[in-house]
């Protein structure tokens, strides 16, 4: 896809245009954010603002047209949601005042000049734009090496960390990788600078038509203390030379699949190849269904509504209304919930070709950091088309939910290219989205379709997920639910489960007519972090993680063909 680039000049900015032009994106226009006139630096919550003197060069040397806004708004929202999920998205704005506002006008003013842009190499998705953010979630230290070895040459342009001082300006990565893995063994600090440590500046890499020469450069003391001296260069003259045929370093891409996962793919396919698939006598639950009603309860800040469905559908009503009567239910439920305090949403459909219509009114309720989810096609008594399952957690505070909502195409695990979040957080419970077995890069599933393949993706995306949320907790597994769209690949499934050697934990096998893009399998996880509020020897409240105890007579496993009754 055509896409721009907001555009810093620093290493890692421009080692993504790399990864995106690896991936196939043509670049077509750079935009940039920065202080005003006669400011230098900026203290800004999101942006790398020093540097700045230079940007016409990072973009001439790229030989895309660059766009320029002024930084005119502040650090407003700090918090880990932007905006409010209280908003459905067709009313959910940015926040006033904030600077993310300004990177949302200059992008709008690039869509004005490049409409046929669909991405963009940052976030902000409100003007329809999907995120390449290819370096999310990278190992740090295999990331600067990489940039070393693909012959990026970058400079670091601003120091603000323990350990580095003015004589370190200027210096390229290559020279400061042994001292920057010192630093991070003495102190923690990170090697590519994403605590703050430090700031670059790249004269050149393997997408440059041209290299940046700076002539003369001047240090500013921004900041003189014992512990970190702030300090940058003022680019005073530089200019763009051209190249010779400079040979650069491979451009490594990750393998999309981790070598624990590699080892349960390869299992399960010599499985799958030994052994035909066995005709298998699950519990069934389909067929017609007596009456179905909503049905709710609440355990403390917890609450469960399931059944959501139409009430009376003896009349036909558009898909849309179905849908909007099913939130009306939900929200008209006798514990007074909010959409916004929806945690997990499951959504039975009809059919899987509804799913397209069924998402675009459905994304209509949330704004920011909606619930997590999982979408499967199974057999509703006509006419019903739509039911809910929802799980939500009224919280005391906002602080008492987070949300893992990431737009962008990466190597890490799929975007969310829905309104879901990957993972909701809240009451010290995690509820991880379904995931199919797609290759993050391209969200495209595995081509020829492979069980073995698309099992060992969704298990190591939920596994991701997890390590992408923890904070000091490693986190214990309450409940898995494997959605399945061919009950003959039961036996192969549940194998596939015990290759993972996980903790015992309630486990679902559902067979069901058919999954989101026709894959093979979901996986979908409830965990918890582990945390346990309690009170000190003075009365204070206080966290502590405990190891868990399981309390079981026997592992419980079920399996149905048809899911019919509630998830949650």
């Amino acid at each position: 896809m055509k896409y721009v680039a907001l555009l810093s000049g620093g290493k890692d900015s421009c080692f993504n245009l790399v990864h995106c032009h690896k991936n196939g994106h043509e670049l077509v226009a750079a935009a940039s954010l920065g202080p005003g006139p006669g400011k230098e630096e900026l203290d800004s919550f999101l942006y790398q603002t020093v540097g700045q003197d230079a940007i016409e060069f990072v973009a001439g040397a790229l030989e895309v047209p660059l766009y320029r806004r002024v930084i005119t708004g502040g650090a407003v929202e700090q918090g880990a949601e932007y905006g409010t999920r209280n908003k459905n998205a067709r009313e959910a704005g940015g926040v006033r005042g904030d600077e993310t506002e300004d990177l949302y006008e200059l992008l709008e003013s690039v869509k004005a000049v490049h409409p046929d842009v669909q991405g963009k190499c940052c976030s902000c998705s409100r003007l329809g734009l999907t995120p390449l953010t290819y370096l999310w979630q990278r190992d740090q230290g295999e990331l600067l090496t990489e940039m070393i070895e693909a012959g990026m040459e970058a400079i670091l342009i601003k120091v603000a960390g323990i350990g580095l001082t003015p004589k370190h300006l200027g210096k390229t990565l290559a020279q400061m990788q042994p001292y920057l893995t010192q630093l991070n063994t003495l102190y923690g600090s990170h090697v590519c600078g994403e605590g703050g440590e430090y700031e670059s500046l790249t004269l050149d890499c393997p997408l440059f038509k041209k290299r940046i020469s700076l002539y003369d450069v001047e240090t500013v003391i921004h900041s003189d203390n014992a512990f970190a001296t702030v300090a940058y260069l003022r680019i005073k003259d530089a200019e763009l030379q051209p190249k010779d045929n400079e040979n650069y370093g491979a451009i490594t891409i990750p393998s999309f699949i981790e070598d624990d996962f590699i080892v349960v793919h390869d299992r399960l396919l010599v499985e799958a190849t030994r052994n035909e698939p066995k005709s298998s006598e699950p519990e069934f639950s389909g067929g017609e269904e007596g009456n179905i009603t909503t049905s709710s309860s609440r355990q403390g800040n917890w609450v469960s509504v399931c059944n959501i469905q139409r009430e009376d559908p003896k009349d036909e009503i558009s898909l849309e209304d179905e849908v909007i009567e099913c939130f009306a239910i939900l929200q008209g439920d006798k514990f007074d919930l909010k959409i916004s305090n929806c945690t997990n949403i499951n959504i039975l459909i009809s059919s899987m070709d509804l799913f397209t219509n069924i998402n675009s009114v459905y994304g209509r309720y949330f704004g920011t950091s909606p619930p997590s989810r999982a979408c499967v096609a199974v057999d509703l008594p006509h006419p019903i088309r739509v039911r809910l399952d929802c799980t939500a957690f009224v919280e005391d505070s906002a602080m008492a939910r987070q949300a893992l909502h990431v737009q962008g195409l990466s190597y890490w695990a799929p975007a969310n290219i829905g309104p879901y979040s990957q993972a909701i957080v809240a009451g010290e419970r995690i509820s991880i989205s379904g995931q199919i077995g797609l290759v993050p890069s391209s969200l495209s599933l595995p081509s020829p379709p492979s069980l073995p393949m698309e099992f060992a993706l969704s298990s190591q995306h939920i596994s991701r997920i997890t390590r992408a949320l923890r904070n000091g907790w490693e986190g214990v597994t309450q409940s898995i639910i494997y959605f399945l769209d061919d009950v003959q690949n039961l036996d192969l499934v549940r194998e596939g489960h015990k290759l993972l050697q996980l903790p015992p934990s309630p486990t679902l096998f559902v067979a069901v007519k058919a999954l989101p893009k026709n894959a093979l399998i979901e996986k979908q996880a409830l965990l918890h972090t582990g945390r346990r509020q309690t009170l000190d020897d003075e009365g204070e409240t206080v966290t502590q993680i405990e190891e868990p105890m399981m309390h079981c007579g026997e592992f419980f496993e079920a399996t149905y063909v048809h899911i019919l009754t509630p998830l949650i």
